[in-house]
């Protein structure tokens, strides 16, 4: 009798045999899987290297979650943009107001429909927040406050961009000569009431939180509404009073923002 040929597969035959894809179980692709032949470690732990450790963006692809530190929230044009063109407008109106150009005019005529309308102890509360009794206090209040939280010098540059309110508006004032809209009486170009509310205001809000700046811009608004319904300065000198001391919230911000920075980095 013939005997069966048997298999010439040895055990030696059998560990050099390649690996054959068992059905129903995907090739070893996941972490810490032995011989599928990727970088990870068989142990089960994360890799060391700094591509397996980083983190999946959107749509799984890699990149970093949160944003890059140290980026401007403007970029520069925009800043400079912020910083120029309030005070390109506060220069046309100046010259309009000293040539008594056509802008002139139809500033006065505006300013005699509006003056007198309104209630009056409406209008006249609303003037006096611009009054330095009022808003003074306030932004004293809130320069104590950054001064208790550590800011000093926060606090400092607030009160510095107050003590420009009168060193500016005088010489101007001054220089100009402009009179009011119900009296003979000269120095009514540009408004100082304007001024003291805008810098005590938004320098007391960017002192407290910045989420109450726009309540600052509404008083600093309701200011200069009440001066011209009241008949205390003509609307350009309102105008031009927000556009020469509107730098200066942008320039606290920035600044605060910068000292913020470098205590954090020491």
């Amino acid at each position: 009798m013939r005997e069966t040929p048997r298999s010439q597969v040895t055990a030696g035959d059998a560990v050099a045999k390649p690996p054959q894809r068992r059905p129903g179980r995907a090739l070893a692709h996941t972490t810490g899987a032995s011989g599928s032949g990727s970088p990870h470690r068989s142990d089960s732990r994360p890799p060391h290297t700094p591509r397996g450790a980083r983190r999946t963006g959107p749509g799984g692809r890699p990149g970093t979650t949160p944003p890059v530190p140290g980026r401007p929230a403007f970029p520069l044009p925009t800043r400079l943009a912020l910083l120029s063109l309030p005070v390109a407008l506060f220069a046309v109106v100046t010259w309009q107001v000293v040539a008594d150009g056509p802008l002139t005019r139809l500033d006065e005529r505006a300013s005699r429909a509006l003056a007198g309308a309104g209630p009056t102890p409406l209008t006249e509360l609303l003037a006096d927040l611009g009054n330095l009794q009022v808003a003074l206090p306030v932004l004293l209040a809130a320069m104590a406050y950054a001064v208790w939280r550590g800011r000093r010098a926060q606090a400092l540059y607030a009160g510095l961009a107050m003590a420009l309110v009168p060193a500016l508006v005088v010489p101007l004032k001054l220089l100009v000569d402009r009179v009011g809209p119900l009296t003979p009486a000269t120095g009514y170009y540009p408004s100082g009431h304007t001024a003291t509310a805008l810098v005590a205001y938004c320098g007391a809000a960017l002192l407290v939180h910045r989420r109450l700046l726009p309540v600052a811009v509404l008083l600093t608004v309701a200011t200069g509404t009440g001066l011209v319904l009241r008949g205390y300065h003509w609307p350009l000198d309102v105008l031009a009073s927000a556009c020469l001391f509107a730098p200066v919230p942008v320039l606290l911000a920035r600044r605060s923002r910068r000292t913020a920075g470098e205590g954090q980095d020491s």
